[in-house]
């Protein structure tokens, strides 16, 4: 009996040590795609489409823009496990699109840089080499525009909004140290107006940002 009270006490040690001795750390670099939405507000059209300079719609602007309505970007990360299952994520991501406006008679594209700093909780899955995880948190998200042809208004500003990141991915173990990761990951956030209030939809989208890449575990 005194055998077996010890080798209850001794197991939740045991698994503490066995989860002590994994990596609980992990780096990831991923490429993303980032897919700004269409959202109207206030007489005010924006897409994620690059427009001609001259529209009489928004349906022209956005069907026949014939420019690109997403952009290319990097995603930086870095996770710590709290527990085998949960885990606590901050992220960096760069990113480069067109942002379209259309009110009453203008018909502007701005070249835009966004940039997302945020934190995540991530819970996770395992099965053999496939861990699927889950996560949602909150991201601070600064849009600039590019000093090029791309921007078509005179002077705009930086815009910064809070806002909230959430999404799933899958993992797959390339070895204790590796894996590659894929993840579906949704931006809600007050579309920017780069300081002019004409542009200003007074509306929240969601930016769809899919990603892919390679976690190192230390």
């Amino acid at each position: 009996m005194k055998k077996i009270s010890l080798l209850f006490l001794l197991l939740p040690m045991l698994a503490t040590a066995s989860f002590a001795q994994e990596s609980r750390q992990d780096a990831s670099v991923s490429g993303t795609v980032v897919f700004p939405p269409y959202v109207t507000g206030q007489a005010v059209f924006q897409s994620g489409c690059r427009a001609p300079s001259i529209a009489t719609s928004a349906v022209n602007s956005t069907s026949s823009g014939g420019g690109t309505c997403y952009g290319p970007g990097i995603l930086a990360s870095y996770r710590y496990m709290v527990t085998p299952r949960s885990a606590l994520e901050v992220n960096y991501q760069w990113s480069q699109f067109y942002t379209n406006y259309i009110a009453n008679v203008n018909n502007v594209n701005i070249h835009t840089r966004m940039q997302e700093i945020s934190a995540a909780y991530v819970f996770n899955f395992t099965f053999r080499n496939w861990n699927p995880f889950l996560e949602a948190g909150p991201g601070a998200f600064i849009f600039s525009a590019l000093d090029d042809r791309g921007t078509q208004q005179f002077n705009p500003k930086r815009t910064t909004n809070i806002g909230a990141l959430y999404g799933g991915g899958i993992a797959y173990e390339l070895s204790p140290s590796f894996d590659i990761r894929a993840e579906y990951r949704g931006i809600i956030i007050k579309a920017p107006n780069f300081g002019f209030s004409q542009f200003d939809t007074k509306r929240y989208y969601n930016i769809i940002a899919p990603a892919i890449g390679i976690a190192y575990h230390f």
